[in-house]
């Protein structure tokens, strides 16, 4: 693929995070990192990424997938340029992708219209700009009268409505989402997953971290597997997302002949 074609590339990525809680590790990543077993834990780090190489062009969505721990949010951080790598290095064409985490850029005794302005001024529109956003995030966050309630007064999947609304009418030219269209009821996910395909056309990429298997088949273009901070697979979403399944399986244990009982080890 050549650069001009590339709208998000890693080389050779890697992220190490120390066990011990440093100046830009938090006490969650340290917790995390100690029941993550993961190699190098003996020295006192562990490797949240080591190796990601992948690229996709632009207008594609790509859908991240792996069990819990598999690095599957670090990824973002670094592509959204949070987390700096130990190894490595990403690529990204176009403005500082916008990253969306529920929860995350919000202050909780604001109202959610005034987290709207927020986090519109946060990213460089001006006034006029965001007086025109703010109508089109209220109708489709559908969040009515509690848009002017303070956000410590909302549930999770009403904060997830916000942020996704505003992020999509941002027109970010890299979109990165953190398991957000996990929540939330079927009806809004359906409404998310077109706009989604509709900034296709605009944005130069999308990144979508879920644990959807239907979203991922549906909408994403490209999917790709972590396993313990590696690339396990990369391509086609429904090929990707069946071996992943398959992985996931447990082994069924062979049935007895009947009236056969399993022995049973005694108590001592």
């Amino acid at each position: 693929m050549a650069s001009e074609e590339v709208a998000i590339a890693a080389r050779g990525l890697g992220v190490r995070f120390d066990l011990k809680q440093t100046k830009g590790r938090t006490l969650r990543r340290s917790l995390a990192a100690a029941v993550g077993a993961r190699p190098g834990a003996e020295q006192g780090h562990f490797w949240a990424l080591r190796d990601v190489d992948f690229a996709i062009a632009p207008g594609e969505i790509l859908g991240v997938i792996g069990k819990n721990g598999a690095g599957k949010s670090t990824l973002l951080e670094v592509i959204a340029d949070i987390i700096s790598p130990d190894e490595g290095a990403v690529q990204v064409s176009g403005r500082r992708p916008t990253l969306l985490t529920i929860g995350a850029g919000f202050e909780r005794e604001l109202t959610g219209r005034e987290n709207v302005r927020l986090n519109a001024a946060y990213l460089g529109f001006s006034r006029k700009e965001i007086d025109r956003m703010v109508e089109p995030i209220e109708d489709f966050s559908e969040l009515g009268h509690f848009l002017d309630q303070p956000l410590k007064t909302y549930s999770t999947g009403m904060v997830a409505r916000l942020g996704f609304s505003i992020a999509v009418h941002t027109d970010p030219d890299i979109l990165l989402l953190d398991e957000v269209l996990s929540v939330g009821d079927a009806d809004f996910q359906e409404k998310s997953s077109r706009r989604l395909e509709e900034m296709m056309n605009r944005a130069r990429a999308i990144v979508v971290v879920s644990h959807g298997k239907g979203f991922i088949e549906n909408i994403c273009t490209t999917a790709l597997w972590l396993e313990k901070g590696r690339v396990l697979d990369f391509g086609e979403p429904q090929r990707v997302l069946a071996a992943y399944h398959k992985s996931t399986v447990q082994p069924r244990r062979p049935a007895l002949p009947a009236g056969q009982q399993a022995a049973v080890a005694p108590i001592r």
